[in-house]
């Protein structure tokens, strides 16, 4: 990456709005001083995703994942820190100038690009293989799914050899080292038969991300062979939960809405037939990295699944993905019809035309499915249905929008529309949940292991320092940066102690920065975002922080005097001010404004 200097750095930083820019790939919603959303970097269903503009930070309760502007959008478009430079203070209208690069920070730059061009040969050479003699059935394969020679050009179509060291040898050919062949996951080595090709004898599929440059391949098996399909591993270039097939192209569509489909060949299908607006998760579920991708986009998604029951259980598990993001959801019914691939075979593209035009609301359909489970000749089941319909509609909101859906309901099922209000909201008193507002849940701390006390403690105290900086005025004297015996949380410390002796401010996020290692990033990030529950009045607070601060000198002070060499005399009369500074702190009163 490029040597910009702190200082430049920080403007762009400083300048950048954390909340802005997270926005544009996660829904948040303002809770306090914060604003919380589903966090992009892993599944959850309650947001525990922070994002604080004071700090200039974002943190997960959940997974821990945290840091600045910078590293958020290193980690979510993986992006190296001068990618993220260049983009951000394009934004904020800093000009950067031209750049070396050091022998390492290049290694690091170029490591990425060095995987790229190794999928791009991988692909060049596939793409050859199809149109040549050894091809013949894959491209037969092709032509049978009617295929067109333009669209297997546009979507780069190949096919890998029957040879499970063809890929292989052709790269060696090439030059290229087996760490970085094995880097990409398109070889795999044995030690006894060394280099093999990941993929063989398979009709081959390019993953391309959202820039056009090949990222990961899938492949289906000719002939006879297991698995049928095959994807790319995960690398650093390829992550399957926020890359989406044919986004690359549907990302300029003209339409007002994307097509979600499940497999490569609907994709492929749809846009050969016109609808340019089709894309595929790859191989893998749908989830909310997905959904945040896709908003960048649109925030209409028609979903075009399989029509089976499988096809019906994949789009009742992302509606509600599509629905937390903000992302309003269709889904199109193709029976008697498989897949969208077979369904313009059978009728063209018009008809499907047509499909899109009368899909149905994503919660309408929910209910429509929900209505199998029950017996609606049983009057007990059928109440029983219209209680499970009264908890989901408690989902919404907003009054006006949940009294839309219940307008709706009430209308199809036969329900009047007083009757189904009435249910709805003595359902939600009945839960303490009633309209016409929800609480905003939080997956906060849940399945997290208790954390050791002494870590959380100190964890506490730098972040109630850097959200009251007028404690340093107050216990300044009394604890040291020495006195966070976790070697990370020591160096943290004397960071912002420096920032705050410096310039009366402190700057969490450029602390963050200051660490390379994203787990260092991490550690660094939960150590400003600590909290405890239940903590509401002022006088509870100071309470708090002063047991925090008494055990954190306490615990200084065991743990100085444990690691004491007996000739150490300064440390000895060091121990002694400690023991005495700790007598004053316990008479202390601790005033936060």
């Amino acid at each position: 990456m490029p040597l910009y200097s702190e200082n430049l750095i920080e403007d762009v930083r400083s300048k950048s709005n954390i909340v802005d820019v997270v926005s544009g790939y996660v829904k948040l919603q303002k809770k306090g001083n914060a604003y919380f959303g589903l966090c992009p970097f892993h599944n959850e269903k309650t947001p525990s995703f922070s994002v604080t503009p004071g700090k200039q930070m974002y943190y997960c309760f959940g997974c821990g994942a945290g840091g600045d502007v910078f590293s958020f959008l290193m980690k979510y478009e993986n992006f190296t820190f001068g990618e993220a430079m260049e983009m951000l203070a394009k934004q904020v209208g800093v000009e950067l100038p031209v750049q070396e690069y050091s022998p390492r920070m290049k290694r690091e730059a170029d490591r990425k690009g060095q995987l790229l061009e190794v999928n791009k040969e991988a692909g060049k050479y596939y793409y050859m293989l199809l149109r040549s003699d050894h091809g013949k059935m894959a491209l037969e394969y092709f032509k049978k799914r009617g295929l067109k020679d333009e669209t297997m050009r546009k979507f780069g179509l190949g096919y890998s050899d029957k040879f499970s060291d063809d890929l292989y040898r052709y790269l060696k050919k090439k030059g290229y080292e087996d760490e970085l062949l094995h880097e990409s996951g398109l070889i795999t080595y044995d030690e006894r038969r060394g280099g093999r090709d990941k993929f063989w004898n398979r009709a081959m599929f390019p993953i391309m991300d959202v820039r056009g440059k090949v990222i990961g391949f899938g492949g289906r098996v000719m002939g006879e062979g297991e698995p049928k399909y095959l994807n790319s591993p995960e690398t650093k270039i390829f992550d399957k939960g926020r890359n989406l097939y044919g986004l690359n192209f549907a990302r300029t569509t003209k339409k007002p809405q994307l097509l979600l489909c499940e497999g490569y060949m609907d994709v492929i299908a749809l846009h050969q037939a016109g609808f340019d607006n089709a894309v595929a998760s790859l191989g893998t579920a749908f989830t909310s990295g997905h959904a945040s991708l896709i908003k960048r986009y649109t925030k209409e998604v028609y979903l075009t699944y399989d029509s089976d029951g499988a096809g019906i259980k994949a789009a009742l598990r992302t509606i509600p993905i599509l629905r937390e993001v903000g992302i309003m959801t269709k889904v199109i019914n193709m029976s008697p019809y498989k897949d969208p691939d077979e369904f313009i075979k059978a009728l063209g593209a018009e008809a499907y035309q047509e499909r899109i035009d009368q899909a149905e609301n994503s919660f309408l359909f929910e209910i429509r499915i929900l209505e199998r489970d029950y017996d609606m000749k049983d009057p007990e089941s059928k109440t029983a249905f219209y209680n499970e319909i009264a908890k989901r509609l408690l989902e919404f909101s907003e009054e006006l929008e949940r009294d839309n859906y219940i307008e709706a309901v009430a209308g199809k099922y036969q329900i009047g529309f007083e009757n189904l209000r009435k249910l709805v909201f003595s359902m939600g008193t009945k839960n303490g949940a009633a309209p016409p507002g929800r609480k905003l849940k939080s997956g906060i701390h849940e399945n997290k292991k208790k954390e050791d006390g002494m870590k959380q403690s100190q964890k506490l105290l730098l972040t109630w320092l850097i959200e009251h900086t007028e404690l340093f005025l107050e216990i300044g004297d009394y604890i040291r940066p020495s006195d966070f015996t976790e070697e990370i949380y020591a160096k943290a410390a004397a960071i912002l102690y420096e920032q705050f002796e410096t310039t009366k401010t402190v700057k969490p996020a450029k602390i963050v920065g200051m660490f390379e290692e994203e787990e260092d990033q991490r550690e660094i990030a939960s150590l400003f975002n600590a909290y405890i529950p239940n903590i509401e009045t002022k006088a509870e607070l100071e309470k708090a922080v002063k047991e925090t601060v008494v055990r954190i000198k306490r615990n200084s002070i065991d743990y100085h005097s444990a690691h004491l060499k007996p000739t150490d005399l300064s440390g000895l009369q060091k121990l002694v001010e400690d023991r005495r500074q700790l007598e004053q702190l316990e008479k202390l009163h601790i005033s936060i404004e």
